[in-house]
Formats: structure tokens, sequence, C-alpha cells
């Protein structure tokens, strides 16, 4: 605790918080202390925390304790799999037992109150039996919340679920026991009038079991999606290689990765992880270092050139020298810079919370009211009662707990038919805003795989001969440019690649080797011209051309003659120009952003349809990062698609992350809505199946709200027949679930 309090800075996780609301009492608390600034995520139930030397970490634990909820500091990295990992399972498992508990019970209450024809002698002391465990043991966690909140002087949309569960469940017990409801032969009929009653024949059991149903659906489905909110992290961390072959005394020897000190040789074969940041020492290779720069292109190394953890060794056997191992290499830098923007997210309060903050005082001082209202008049105990729980029983949220959850799951159910996986409600409020999306380049708009595009031949030169013969040296290779060129010739040519003789790897420069009879060289230009075998000047100009694009010109000769110019790039997805035109077309202005370099980009953009203007090249994974924060510093509201680790920061940082699912694990953890198919084009679809959703909430929360305040006068003046209450609840949820299911019709 003294490290923490040293940096004055410290991230606590919190435990105990139910809803956005919470956060904001937390958040509020710590404020007040001197010197203290705090942020609190309800999403992923942290708090990062700035103080100055006056204050301890243990009198801030003790600050968010004393306002009910528990607060620690997190397990080291060490340990972390042991303690949080293993409990979030558990509390989803507990609050899914509870939510099939409470269907189970709860459906067939519902359909013995609302139909006349199941209510067979006695039916209300059945409904009775299977209504207690829903509201004692599947509604415990309300009634916790509710007491809670009591304690500390709030209340929340808990406290409003909790009080109006039990006044349900305890006015049905008054009047089975105390009233005419537990006679047998007695009926709920439909009876719509308006009068004032004692309410002692009156039961409420099914809206204490619905209720208490419908709310705990939309609690399990929020804790699920919460449960993910971590996972980019995990994600990143299990990027790295898990073992490494170290060199000791001459010997390899495998190891874990976290054994690993600064100062260890180790080896990396083909196609093996590079294990942590380090310089080369021997041998020459390519590194596909894409996951993390983005840079399309294979970056050539030798000994001196430093080495990136996590990225992939391409061509040759290479000796590393470790300088950077654990927490100090960039992979472990990126997933601080993930983990720092999500904690650094505002978060975003439900509107339902929102309301619920000045709706459920206002409905228990309503209550309180009513009864000493009637109770002053002289009505009686039993008429001021039943007003009194009326009251509490008509703002109970039925309609309001279906409002979220019923037209999530529908807008989800339809994202996923269309590719597009939508995280969670706060996800909607984002697309709502959002005028600004920026576009990573590799993966995301181009295919992220090295294409062979175009092939020039010298004069009198067949192409597919020049392909044939520089694909049969390029298949011996392992670096992905040559790989490209093979792919290309086995598929133009039509047929097997001739095996050649006496290959051989040039370090820096290229291949060469004997195929066919001719001496065959593939590479750079300086190749070529090392064997005397010049480019003539169409070459030269085709060579340039595909430069100045930022494209990979790979130059191909044999018996002493230059035979042609074969050009390789990262090539742009056909689809990708339609999408940038239908993102244009719902407001947003599309940006590229890659770590590339400003041609490739340039030429990229130019062909997609983005101005030159938007274009940000040659960015690191944290100036991706920094270019978000700048621009929302700028006054957008920003959108990100990526696909890379290299984009998980700045998914995470941007008011509305798109991760394409083709991309890394760690790149659609850190997004708020993953496509699916990995065509741009969904991403437009994204955004308006979003809005759509989220437009239904609304209508469905304006609903629910002006149900229950249109009814509170007439519950208030006791004149709410609790037959007219039931079918009124029955009607406005069948609206809810109805309005809802309209997204099932949307098209892409």
């Amino acid at each position: 605790m003294t490290t923490a309090a040293a940096g004055r800075q410290v991230e606590l996780e919190i435990g105990g918080m139910t809803c956005a609301s919470c956060a904001a009492r937390i958040e509020k608390k710590l404020n007040r202390m001197d010197g203290v600034t705090a942020t609190v995520n309800y999403a992923t139930e942290k708090a990062k925390v700035s103080f100055d030397g006056g204050v301890a970490v243990d009198d801030l634990i003790a600050t968010v304790e004393a306002t009910g909820y528990s607060a620690v500091l997190p397990a080291p990295p060490a340990s972390a799999g042991s303690g949080p990992e293993q409990s979030a399972p558990d509390e989803l498992t507990s609050l899914r037992q509870r939510l099939l508990t409470a269907v189970v019970l709860a459906v067939p209450v519902i359909a013995m109150a609302m139909v006349p024809a199941l209510q067979f002698d006695n039916w209300q002391w059945l409904s009775l039996t299977l209504t207690a465990p829903v509201v004692v043991y599947a509604a415990w966690p309300f009634h916790r919340a509710a007491w809670t909140n009591l304690r500390h002087g709030a209340a929340t949309m808990d406290t409003l679920i909790s009080v109006g569960t039990l006044a349900a469940f305890g006015w049905s017990l008054w009047a089975l026991f105390f009233g005419t409801a537990g006679m047998t032969g007695m009926k709920h009929p439909f009876e719509f009038t308006i009068s004032r009653g004692d309410g002692s024949g009156n039961i409420y059991l099914e809206a204490a079991a619905g209720v208490t149903a419908f709310i705990l659906a939309g609690r399990y489905f929020e804790a699920r999606s919460k449960r993910k909110a971590g996972a980019a992290l995990t994600a990143l961390l299990q990027l790295g290689a898990k073992d490494v072959a170290v060199l000791r005394d001459g010997r390899e020897v495998r190891v874990p990765t976290g054994e690993l000190t600064v100062g260890d040789r180790f080896v990396v074969r083909p196609g093996e992880k590079i294990a942590t940041d380090g310089t080369v020492r021997e041998g020459n290779s390519a590194v596909d270092a894409s996951m993390l720069t983005g840079e399309s292109v294979p970056v050539e190394v030798a000994p001196g050139d430093g080495v990136t953890g996590a990225t992939v060794n391409a061509g040759g056997r290479i000796v590393v020298e470790a300088t950077r191992v654990g927490a100090d290499t960039q992979l472990a830098r990126m997933a601080r810079l993930v983990e720092d923007a999500q904690n650094g997210k505002a978060a975003v309060q439900r509107l339902a919370d929102r309301i619920s903050a000045v709706f459920v005082p206002v409905v228990i001082a309503l209550a309180v009211a009513t009864l000493g209202y009637w109770l002053g008049v002289g009505e009686g105990a039993s008429a001021a009662f039943t007003a009194a729980v009326a009251v509490l029983i008509i703002a109970c949220p039925c309609a309001l707990g279906l409002a979220t959850p019923t037209a999530l799951m529908v807008g989800t159910g339809r994202g996923a038919q269309l590719g597009i996986l939508i995280k969670g409600p706060e996800v909607l409020e984002s697309t709502r805003a959002v005028d600004t999306i920026v576009l990573d380049k590799t993966g995301t708009v181009t295919t992220g795989v090295m294409t062979l595009t175009e092939v020039h031949v010298a004069e009198g030169e067949d192409e597919k001969t020049v392909l044939r013969l520089a694909g049969a040296l390029e298949h011996a290779s392992e670096h992905p440019i040559a790989r490209a060129v093979a792919t290309a010739a086995e598929e133009r040519t039509g047929g097997p690649l001739p095996v050649p003789e006496d290959f051989a790897n040039v370090p820096g420069l290229g291949v060469q080797g004997v195929v066919e009879g001719h001496a065959v060289l593939v590479g750079r230009e300086k190749l070529l011209t090392e064997w005397t075998a010049f480019l003539p000047a169409d070459l030269v100009a085709a060579k340039a051309a595909a430069e100045a694009k930022g494209r990979t010109a790979v130059a191909v000769g044999w018996d002493g003659a230059a035979r042609g110019i074969l050009v390789v790039a990262d090539a742009v997805k056909p689809t990708s120009a339609e999408a940038v035109t239908r993102l244009r077309a719902l407001g947003l202005t599309p940006m590229l952003l890659t770590g590339d370099n400003e041609a490739v980009a340039r030429a990229v953009a130019e062909e997609v349809g983005i101005a030159a203007d938007d274009v940000i090249a040659e960015v690191m994974p944290e100036d991706k990062l920094a270019v978000i924060k700048r621009l929302q510093a700028e006054g957008r509201s920003v959108a990100m698609v990526g696909d890379g680790v290299n984009d998980a920061a700045a998914l995470a940082q941007a008011d509305l992350g798109l991760a394409m699912g083709t991309g890394t694990d760690a790149a659609i953890e850190a997004g708020d809505l993953t496509l699916v198919r990995g065509d741009l084009r969904v991403a437009a679809d994204a955004i308006r199946l979003s809005r759509r959703t989220l437009g239904t909430i609304k209508v469905n929360l304006f609903w629910a709200f002006g149900y229950n305040v249109a009814a509170l006068p007439l519950a208030a003046a006791g004149l709410l027949n609790p037959m007219i209450a039931g079918a009124a609840m029955a009607f406005s949820s069948v609206f809810v679930v109805g309005n809802s299911l309209r997204l099932r019709s949307f098209k892409a």
C-alpha cells in the first residue's frame, strides 16, 4: 500500500455496485475527500484514484466501504488469475440460478392471475407457494441493495423494485390471511371499473413474481456483457509466447517466458513468436510486426536491430538478446494503455437509472402521503393501506424491466444474423452521437495480406514465364512477399511450379537459384545489378510508379538480363470504397489511420474516397491512442474501426469501438461492436442498427414511465381497480415486447 501511496495514484477493485448510479455515488464520495480525484467505472468495476500525500490508500478504501460497497487493491499479476477471474463466474452463476428460479415459478403465477379459466378452487394458495421463493430468494440482491442504500440515505431502482415487490407480496399475505382473498372459490375477474375499495379481496402475487423475473433477466444479460469488459487485457497478454529456447552454456533450454531476464539470449525459429523485446545478435530474417505496428510489409532484421515481443519471425533462424521483460515490454505497455482507456471512459448511465434518482423518492413520498391523507380524512386503515400500496405497485417497473432487455435481445439477435455483435446498451448510446469514424488501414480497409497486384515484363518477355520462374524460386522462401508471389504464380500459370536447384537466400536482397536451367534472381534491384542485370527504362518507370504509391517492387531476372517487375501490396478490399460512401451518408467523416508510410496511406485513401487531409500515417500504437484523444479534445465524438493488437487501446478509448471479427482477440474484446464478416460495409449497418435499437429502447422507456406516471394519480386517489392495474400492466408489457420485435424487420 505504501508503494501505491508514494505514486499518488492507485486503482481499486469495487464490489457491490448494481447500477450506474452506484458508481456515481462512490465517485462523488471519493471526490469530496481533500486532494482526491477519482473516476469510477461501473462496467469494469474499478476506481482510478489520484491523491496527494496527505491521504492513505486505507482512507480511500474506508470511504468506499462507508458508502456501502467493498474496495480492494488489485491482486498482483502473478496471482491475478486466482482472484477476480474466479469470483466473476461464481457471481454470474448465482444470478443465473436466481433468474431460472424466478422464471420457472413466475410463469404459472402470472398465467393463473391473468387467465380466469385457470383459477381453480384455492388457486391463490398455489400462487402464494410459488411466489414466496421468488420474492425471498430470487429477489434477494434487490432487497440487499435497497437495505444498503437505505443505510446511506440513497435510493436507486433497486429500492423501488424491493419496496414494490415486498409491498405487493405483503399486501397479498394480508388479503389472504386476514381479508377475503383466501376464501375458496376466490376469482380475479376482469372488471374495468374505477371504484374505491378496501383491497382485502385482491392479491398482487403476479406483480411481485413477474417484476422480479423480468428485471433479473435484464441484470443477467448486463452482467454477462460486463464480465467481458476486462477480457481485452487477458487477450493481449495471451498473445505473447508461452515458452522460449534460451541459450545456456551453448545449449538450448526450453523455459517459460516468465523466467527470462534481461541479457538472456534465446533462439527464434521461422514461424515462432519472439518471446520478449530484444536485440538481434545472430542471423537475418523478416519479422511480421503488423499485429503491433499496423505496418503491412514485414521488417527485415539483422544483427543489431531491435525486435518486439509477440511479433512473428517470418524468415530465418535468429538469436535475440532480451532487453526488456515482463511489465516493461511493449505488449505489457499496450495492455496498460487499453486498461487506462477503459477506465478513463465516462460511465454512461442508463436512462432508467438517471430518472430513478428522482422517480424513486417521489413515489415513496407519494405512497406515504397517500397513506397519511386517507387516514387523516377518516377513510379507515384498510382503504388507506390499499391506496398506499396501490401507489407502490403501480409504480413498480414491470414494463421498465422489459424495456431495455427485450429491445437489446431482438436488436442483438438481428445484428448477429447480419454479422454484427453488440456488447451492451451503453454501446447504443454512443452510436447516436458519433460524427467522425477513424478507419485502421491494414486488415480493415485492406485485406491485411500481401498480394501480387501488377506484373510488368521487359520487351519480348512472356508474363507467364516470368511468373513461373520467379514463383518457383519464391516458393522455397518463407518471406511473406515471397509467398504472395508464389501463390499468384500458381494461380495464374495454372499448374505446379518447378522445383529450383541451388536455392540460396541473399540476406536483405532476395533469393537466387537455378530453375529449368536458368540462373534466376528475384529481389531488390541491387541484387540484379550485382550480377550486371540492369533494368531497362520501361521497368525502371514501372518500379518508380509502384514505389510512389507505397507498394513493393520485386525485380526478376535470369541469365544476366532483367526480365520483369512484380508489384506486391496489401490490396484494398473490394467493398471498402462503397463502405466509405455509406458512412458519409450517415453523417460521419471517415479518416484513415495507419502505421504504414505516407505514400501507401494516401494511395489507399484515394482509392476508397477518403480526403487527403483526413489521412494520418506512420503512427505507433501509443500515437493511435493519442490521435483518438486529440480528436475527442477537438469536440468530436469518435468511432474507431480496427482489427489488430495495435488498435486495442484506441478502440477502448474511442466513444464507439468497432472491431473486425477477422482480427485479433484483443481488438475484438476492446471494441464495443464486433463486425463478424470483416466487411467494412457492415460498420455502416452496425451504426444504423444500433441507432434504431436505441430509439426503440427510448420509446419503450417513455411508455413504461408514462404508464406509471399516468396511473399514479388514480392509485393515490384510491380509484385504481386492481384488475385495471393488472390489465394495464400486461398491456404495457405487451406493447414494449411488440415494439421491440419490430427490430426483426431491420434490413442491411
